[in-house]
């Protein structure tokens, strides 16, 4: 969709994606996917030459936008470099890396080349430790890898640190980059749709893969704040462990989640303006996260999934549809959902289509994943209803 805030939020206001058949390194599927451009141009520092890979240079693409590294380095003046965290969500994380390196392995011993290195690439905790190297923090660093909830929990868990007194502030995020071994192994289980994703479509035939990084600074709440300052007001946190790859057909965590949130932000589901659903595009996730919202919220609250644009970024989802929601509460946008054609009439949902316009003060975000891992995010205004 583009790089940084005035770039995706121009792509959202134009309801445009970024969805292409694909044509990723040497992948023969019929999908498309959302691939970024220019990552294999961008170059990391000589001193972080060994944190090398595609989800690293993506996580750098990421950390050069919208002035975040000048932020983070302000933070870490303020706060001192042992006090501000590091959590970022993933479940790729160099994974292609291993699989360039497996085709130059050592024709007789079947040795990997000497030059790849496990550690700083294909690790989950790799992009979180060469996110801490770069801005040069010492505080605690943490990679959340729980499917495709990973970015949103890391929210969850800078928060309940911050409140502990542990630290003063944390860089969140989450960073996913295409690879053979998700959009092969999405496609053993029967789930990549051949054209770009249609979520809650009567025909939606599965998901479209996508990469993408995303990433925000948290900070207690000030006496003092700008009009435009987003606040997390709520996380919902669940495990339903139904089954290792589909929700709960009523999905019961899903609802669980969102409650949650709505708990601890002290609001009531008639107070939320916008839902962002996790709107896979899949029969099962679709219908099982319909039944969850609907009969939290009834079926006038509006919402779509965004990843008809995105496409389904994984682990990087939930920090992508956080930024995505931060954006709404900001300019006033709820984004219509892409590529839907016909909704399925037996998804009670005010599914938007189309962009509204209208003042925006709290926001639900859905990030649910494999294994029945569930996250809800509430963000909001300073000043609700200010707008």
């Amino acid at each position: 969709m583009g790089r940084g805030l005035e770039q995706t939020l121009s792509a959202l206001r134009q309801h445009r994606g970024g969805l292409v058949p694909c044509a990723f390194d040497t992948v023969d599927l019929r999908t498309f996917i959302g691939e970024v451009a220019g990552v294999d141009a961008v170059k990391l520092p000589p001193q972080l030459a060994h944190f090398d890979c595609r989800n690293n240079r993506l996580a750098l693409l990421g950390l050069l936008q919208d002035d975040f590294a000048e932020a983070v380095a302000a933070a870490k003046i303020k706060y001192g470099a042992q006090r501000v965290g590091i959590f970022i969500g993933t479940s790729t994380s160099g994974i292609l890396q291993t699989e360039l390196a497996y085709r130059r392995r050592d024709p007789v011993s079947g040795a990997l080349p000497a030059d790849f290195i496990y550690g700083t690439t294909h690790n989950t905790f790799s992009v979180a430790d060469f996110t801490r190297h770069y801005f040069g923090l010492t505080g605690p660093a943490v990679a959340v890898s729980s499917a495709c909830s990973s970015s949103a929990k890391v929210f969850a868990s800078a928060r309940r640190m911050i409140a502990a007194g542990l630290i003063d502030a944390a860089v969140v995020g989450g960073v996913d980059s295409l690879c053979l071994t998700t959009l092969y192994g999405f496609n053993s289980l029967g789930l990549i749709s051949t054209q770009a994703c249609r979520p809650f479509d009567t025909a939606r035939d599965g998901i479209s893969i996508g990469e993408a990084a995303a990433f925000a600074l948290l900070e207690p709440v000030p006496e003092q704040s700008s009009a435009d300052a987003v606040l997390l007001l709520g996380v919902g946190e669940s495990s339903d462990a139904y089954h290792m790859s589909s929700p709960h057909p009523d999905g019961l965590g899903a609802r669980i989640a969102m409650q949650g949130a709505l708990k601890m932000a002290r609001l009531d589901a008639a107070d939320i303006d916008y839902i962002n659903l996790h709107g896979t595009a899949t029969q099962s996730n679709d219908a099982a996260e319909a039944k969850a919202v609907s009969a939290l919220f009834g079926p006038t609250t509006p919402c779509s999934s965004t990843k008809g644009a995105t496409g389904h970024t994984l682990g990087a989802a939930g920090a992508v549809e956080a930024v995505i929601c931060a954006l709404a509460v900001q300019h006033g946008l709820l984004p219509g959902g892409l590529n839907t054609q016909q909704l399925d009439q037996a998804l009670p949902l005010n599914y938007l289509l189309e962009n509204r316009e209208q003042p925006v003060s709290y926001v639900l975000s859905n990030s649910f994943g494999f294994g029945g891992t569930n996250c809800s995010l509430l963000l909001g205004r300073m000043n609700p209803r200010a707008n």
